[in-house]
């Protein structure tokens, strides 16, 4: 399983968001450097974003979930065209999940696990 995990949960369908495009980022200098990307399977989830033998240094992260393409493939349109999670992690090489709750006006996050 990848380092940092993620489950996106459509709270206004009541159903996992599949198909929303997820990117993740680190921080480095004034600047964000692209590290992974992926779309959420059938259940909200990706649990490879990053490869198994990946271990994160110590740091700032983002995850930006491209809300606007889902939405768009949903033929709704959200409030938030995306939403972007911005946290630090420390150098233990711990499993970070990073979970959404996801409503076209609104959005609600915590660390899972």
């Amino acid at each position: 399983m990848s380092q940092i995990t993620t489950h996106v949960l459509d709270t206004t369908r009541g159903k996992p968001a599949a198909n929303l495009p997820i990117t993740l980022y680190q921080e480095v200098a004034d600047s964000w450097e692209k590290m992974a990307e992926g779309t959420t399977n059938a259940d909200g989830r990706i649990g490879d974003l990053l490869s198994r033998e990946v271990t994160l240094n110590a740091g700032t992260y983002r995850v930006h979930f491209d809300t606007k393409k889902y939405y768009s493939s949903n033929d709704e349109q959200g409030f938030y065209p995306y939403v972007d999670i911005v946290f630090e992690i420390d150098d233990s090489g711990t499993h970070y999940h990073i979970p959404l709750l996801l409503t076209a006006f609104g959005y609600t996050t915590y660390r899972g696990s």
